[in-house]
């Protein structure tokens, strides 16, 4: 019965067989994947699906016997409650109707926390519903004190197998579609060990396996792949590059074992790691999961998305069922993805849940006009458009996926053991596609004293290292760089001149690290003095062996390119949309070792709240706040510059807010032990006279009377802006920075150049597209012209 413990109990009954010395094979009625994941774990033998929906009632028998090859014993977990089957068919594909299939005998799971001699009618209702289906016990679970047991075990008429109390040490974290997979649990191997002891204690192992013998013999062999599919008689074994790892967790091992036997070599790979396709790809199968949790890190992960949008849309055959869709289309919860399919996918409230009969509306690469499968859909996403011109399937009267010769993409899910023709249809397309090409030579980055080109439309090269000021030359009217456009203070230009009377001896950032301890409120052992927030990055990224560094975006994506320089994979985590892109703390990965975010948060000018970001620390944990633009915002609210926080360091620049972007002058400020890390592996002399000299003048008394009336002066001219803006009808992210994210349409950017303006695309920013803009404010005069060409753009 639903939610009466059924997968904690067969899980650990699997385990628990195991370890008693016998090989157990695993089973799971209906479509479900994420409980196979752990019965696999218990077994060390893949999970394997019965589900005579998927498969038909004549394959049912023919895969248990194959999934059970070579096992002593096979366990077959339900699916809902016993006679629960599809909706209106009289309870087919129902754990009754596979176990009468099967002639498997049937043990049920009670949940009796709550129950007493009720378990007795409950057992004997469903002993008697069916004759077709032998219950032969009961394993009572979640029980309580021993005299209620006594009380239930009299009533049930039934061999009580067990009785299994509760342990809240192995349940097991559920999400918006069920309970999490096995491989994305670090401590799921140890869980299933432990539901192992429980129930080796608490079950008698003996008993179930006498009943296990007493079933009879089936009359059916074991499904063979090599009799459903034919390989070519020579050739080399093409290779189908098969996604896996955390994000992509769903596929049957039936689909793998029939492409084998066509001939191919399947190779896993994993979306959230591996940077290119496996060598040799000819072939893409990319199945279920759950994308929209890792959208940030599938999104980071150009280099293998670039690489997979080459191969589908050069012609590599590949079939995406459901979360492969998701990887294919333009975004994921504003997360930009592969690209391919010509659609937006969002999360939504309603769970799509439907165990349908679909039709092939046309030829294409898996199928053939007027054909019918069967098929399952899980998913709470949506996608706009939501078909293409030539969709995969018709499913219950509406056109739904893409499809073309090379492609088939779509929620369905289809179990291929059921029908092989698909198989054999995707393998004969893999033999049948070219080799693939040599690798191109890896892209040339500019260098330093390189220009280059500024795109209007066209993608970025390098995204991470595109910056604003390349937008802005030419003459345009600059709305791209956030630099003040006022003119620095006398006193700032007296103090840089005097600086190179000095430049005749090695710099000393002493006076630096002094003054600025002295404007927060620090020890001078809680400062260092950097060569901008730049400098800080990459000592970040070098001071240790990062396990698994996260950079909160959209953000400046200096940070993130520093620890990808330094040879780290980056976890990038998504501040959302539909959340004003505010930070959620929970959205970090709890092993997260280093957290990188902005604030406030270039380039969406959100303000994120101290209690939020010292939400984020915690032992074994490094969080750094980069509050490059926070001297912008009158009286500094939400800076965490003067607390003292175990594992906070953060980090200042003075660029922007003085107008020295060519003085490189910055600090880090926080916990003593990190900042002196970071000082032993700062190149000595690294921070300049003039940088040193420039960091005392602008954290004086005099700086700051200065500081806070540009940043009143910011909040005029922003107010100005965003008026100007929501007048327009211009979608805008309310900020708190000098600058505005603003949504003016895809296209626009370039329009805009075209009449001598300069804005920042925003595309290259993780998490937004080329319908976004960031606008740095401006004098009302100036945004006036902004405004106008908006209006003509």
């Amino acid at each position: 019965m639903t939610g009466q413990g059924k997968t904690t109990v067969a899980t650990g009954l699997m385990a628990a067989l195991g370890g008693a010395g016998h090989r157990v094979s695993g089973h799971k009625v209906g479509p479900d994947y994420i409980d196979p994941g752990y019965h696999a774990l218990a077994t060390g033998r893949p999970g394997r699906n019965l589900d005579p929906h998927l498969v038909g009632e004549d394959r049912v028998a023919p895969l248990l016997l194959h999934g059970a090859r070579g096992a002593d014993v096979a366990v077959v977990e339900g699916v809902m409650g016993l006679h629960d089957g599809r909706l209106g068919t009289g309870g087919f594909a129902s754990t009754a109707h596979v176990a009468a299939l099967t002639r498997t005998p049937v043990v049920l799971v009670v949940d009796v926390s709550r129950m007493s001699r009720s378990v007795g009618a409950l057992v004997k209702g469903m002993a008697d519903f069916d004759p077709a289906v032998e219950v032969v016990g009961v394993i009572l679970n979640k029980a309580g004190s021993a005299r209620n047991v006594a009380e239930i075990t009299r009533s049930v008429g039934l061999p009580v197998f067990g009785v299994v109390s509760r342990d809240e040490r192995i349940s097991r974290p559920s999400r918006h579609l069920g309970l999490v997979p096995a491989s994305e649990r670090e401590e799921s191997a140890r869980v299933v060990e432990r539901l192992g002891e429980r129930i080796a204690d608490q079950v008698d192992l003996d008993a179930l396996l006498a009943v296990a013998r007493s079933a009879p013999d089936l009359d059916a062999g074991p499904w063979d792949p090599d009799r459903e599919v034919s390989a070519p008689t020579a050739g080399k074994r093409p290779v189908v590059a098969v996604a896996g790892g955390r994000a992509f967790t769903f596929r049957y091992a039936e689909t793998e074992e029939l492409l084998t036997a066509a001939g191919c070599d399947v190779v896993a790979f994993d979306p959230l790691t591996d940077t290119s396709l496996p060598a040799g790809t000819r072939g893409l199968y990319l199945g279920g999961g759950f994308p929209e949790v890792y959208a940030g890190e599938l999104a980071a992960n150009r280099s293998l998305l670039a690489d997979l949008r080459e191969a589908v849309r050069g012609g590599v055959p590949t079939v995406a069922e459901c979360a492969g869709l998701l990887y294919l289309a333009e975004s994921l919860d504003g997360a930009p993805m592969a690209g391919v399919v010509p659609a937006g996918a969002r999360m939504t409230e309603r769970l799509t849940l439907r165990y349908p009969e679909a039709v092939s509306p046309g030829d294409t690469l898996l199928t053939r006009a007027g054909e019918r499968v069967t098929g399952h859909e899980f998913h709470r996403t949506a996608l706009t458009p939501g078909r293409g011109e030539n969709p995969a399937w018709e499913v219950e009267g509406s056109p739904e996926g893409f499809a073309s010769p090379t492609l088939h993409a779509s929620y369905l899910h289809v179990h291929w053991a059921g029908h092989p023709r698909l198989a054999s249809r995707f393998a004969e397309a893999v033999h049948d596609a070219p080799s693939p090409a040599p690798a191109p030579a890896a892209p040339v980055r500019p260098s330093p004293t390189t220009r280059p080109t500024v795109p209007g439309t066209e993608p970025v090269a390098d995204p991470l290292r595109h910056h604003g000021d390349v937008e802005a030359r030419d003459g345009l009217l600059d709305f791209a760089v956030n630099v003040y456009p006022g003119e620095r203070p006398d006193w700032l230009d007296r103090t840089l001149r005097t600086s190179l009377d000095g430049v005749g001896v090695y710099p000393d950032p002493e006076p630096a690290c002094e003054a600025v301890a002295l404007r927060h409120g620090r020890a001078r052992g809680e400062v260092l003095a950097t060569a901008g927030a730049a400098e800080a990055f990459t000592l970040l990224a070098r001071l240790r062996p990062w396990k698994r560094p996260v950079v909160v975006h959209p953000q400046f994506t200096e940070p993130h390119a520093a620890l990808e320089q330094a040879g780290h994979t980056v976890t990038a985590v998504l501040c959302a949309e539909s959340d004003g892109f505010a930070l959620d703390p929970a959205a970090v990965p709890e092993d997260a070792d280093l957290v990188m975010v902005g604030n406030p948060t270039n380039p969406t000018g959100v303000l994120h709240s101290a209690e939020s970001l010292r939400g984020l620390c915690r032992p074994g944990r490094l969080v750094v706040v980069d509050e490059a633009f926070m001297d912008a915002l009158p009286g500094e609210p939400e800076s965490l510059a003067g607390e003292r926080i175990a594992g906070l360091v953060v980090l200042r620049s003075l660029t922007k807010h003085w107008s020295v972007p060519g003085i490189r002058a910055g600090y880090a400020v926080g916990d003593e032990t990190v900042v002196r890390g970071l000082a032993r592996v700062q190149t000595p002399w690294s921070v300049s006279a003039p940088a040193i000299a420039a960091t005392v003048a602008c954290v004086s008394d005099e700086a700051g009377t200065e500081a806070e009336r540009r940043a009143k002066e910011f909040d005029d001219w922003r107010t100005d802006l965003e008026a100007g803006l929501r007048e327009a009808g211009i979608g805008f992210v309310p900020s708190r920075a000098p600058f505005v994210l603003a949504r003016v349409g895809e296209g626009v950017h370039a329009r805009l150049r075209e009449q001598g303006i300069a804005v920042r695309r925003a595309d290259t920013f993780p998490g937004l597209g080329p319908d976004w803009v960031r606008v740095a404010v401006r004098p009302p005069e100036t945004t006036r012209k902004l405004l106008a060409a908006l209006a003509r753009s």
